[in-house]
């Protein structure tokens, strides 16, 4: 089944991945639930909190992207 973009309604998304290139990096980004909380050296406090992979795809007539972060099975 072919996706429609939510912006401009065209069918056919492609899908693709959003790559996280900082420090330390695992190559790809991930989706963590709840609000972004900082430690004391300014860095995200993750420790115990579940992650989800970033599933994207972009419209090739307008660019948009769309974000899927599905829950594990």
């Amino acid at each position: 089944m072919d996706m429609k973009c939510s912006q401009c309604q065209a069918v056919g998304l492609e899908p693709g991945f959003i790559e996280d290139a900082g420090e330390h990096s695992r190559g790809y980004a991930r989706w963590i639930p709840g609000p972004l909380q900082r430690g004391i050296f300014g860095g995200a406090k993750r420790f115990g909190r579940p992650r989800y992979q970033i599933d994207a795809h972009r419209c090739p007539a307008c660019g948009h992207l769309e974000l899927f972060a599905p829950r594990e099975t």
